[in-house]
């Protein structure tokens, strides 16, 4: 089996191909069919043609919390924080970015008034050192989610270079987000719309959700050369019990699972590696990991050399994916988050190292 290091993961990416805004419409950006012999260039909203009575699809109901606060510390310097998951007794673990880091019991002055201040505790103990602990408060005692809605920013990723918007707050979001918490949309389901997921129901597509609350680990390069060497993220999931049965149900009527994200990937595949169906993973998909759930995927096109990439080559062979973003590349379609979608089938596990 070949062994993989970090740079068989890259590939030369016009800069122009970054997409900064989405499409008009949800389900009008491309789609680029890989589950065929040869490349298909489709349109996102012809999906349903390629999925069949009895298939179920999995989504990630996520929802993306306006997680980045802009304050001052009390020597007027500026502070940016960035809010990775909310905590007990209105704590919350954040990234924080500022000149000079405060002492633990420094209070922050956050933008949006009526006394909206953050206190500093310290350092996060569970994450990898890079996240702290802090008490957002106001004078109204509103709690951490109602102050981030009211007085929060849309985290977008870091190669979208705009200011968040109004049509941020609503496109990088799912139609379905329900479970607040993450930092980071699930992009692969930003492309369905009411339509297309009541067209997928008339045809008999059975539905089901998980949760994974995305990190900023996701946007994070992997830098050892040596796969083995990479220190992954921790995210929480969940797999609810309905959802659970949904999928033994497809499995015996002959159905496809179809993962809608990379996201939902990892929460399946994590309950079936630990045999938990809530709780953090980090778990780090590379070529040679034999997928349990998964049949089938709808993903966006991914980072250079990110976890990512290694993901969707686990899945699909990795010669296969780098045709497909060569293919993709020459035929312009938008990449990243705002970007086009693929849909990939599993391949066979005496595959995995072409």
């Amino acid at each position: 089996m070949t062994h993989h290091t970090l740079s068989d993961f890259d590939f030369v990416l016009p800069p122009e191909l970054i997409a900064q805004h989405p499409a008009a419409e949800r389900s009008g950006s491309r789609l680029l069919d890989g589950t065929a012999l040869q490349p298909q260039d489709r349109i996102f909203n012809t999906l349903p043609s390629l999925l069949q009575a009895g298939d179920l699809l999995v989504f990630n109901d996520t929802k993306v919390l306006k997680a980045r606060l802009f304050g001052e510390k009390p020597s007027g310097g500026k502070v940016e924080l960035l809010v990775e998951r909310v905590l007990t007794g209105n704590q919350v673990a954040a990234h924080m970015r500022v000149s000079k880091k405060p002492e633990p019991g420094t209070t922050i002055t956050l933008a949006g008034g009526n006394g909206f201040c953050a206190t500093l505790l310290g350092r996060w103990p569970d994450a990898n050192g890079t996240l702290f602990r802090f008490v957002l408060s106001n004078d109204a005692g509103d709690d951490p989610y109602t102050l981030m809605e009211r007085h929060g920013h849309i985290p977008l990723p870091p190669y979208i270079t705009h200011t968040d918007s109004e049509e941020d707050a609503v496109r990088y979001q799912t139609v379905f987000a329900s479970r607040p918490g993450a930092i980071a949309a699930p992009t692969a389901a930003l492309h369905f719309d009411d339509a297309l997921l009541a067209q997928l129901e008339t045809q008999g597509v059975q539905r089901a959700s998980v949760t994974l609350h995305v990190g900023a680990g996701t946007f994070q390069p992997v830098k050892t050369e040596n796969l083995a060497e990479h220190q992954m993220h921790s995210e929480w999931y969940e797999v609810p019990v309905a959802t659970q049965q949904a999928i033994a149900d497809c499995k015996a009527r002959g159905g496809r699972v179809v993962a809608v994200g990379t996201t939902t990937v990892r929460t399946l595949e994590s309950w079936a590696q630990s045999g938990r169906a809530t709780g953090d993973t980090s778990i780090f998909i590379t070529p040679g990991f034999v997928f349990q759930h998964v049949d089938l995927l709808v993903t966006n096109f991914h980072l250079p050399k990110s976890t990512l990439m290694m993901l969707v080559s686990a899945f699909a062979g990795y010669g296969k994916i780098m045709a497909l973003y060569q293919h993709a590349i020459r035929e312009q379609y938008r990449f990243f988050s705002y970007g086009d979608a693929m849909l990939l089938s599993k391949t066979s596990p005496d595959h995995v190292a072409i």
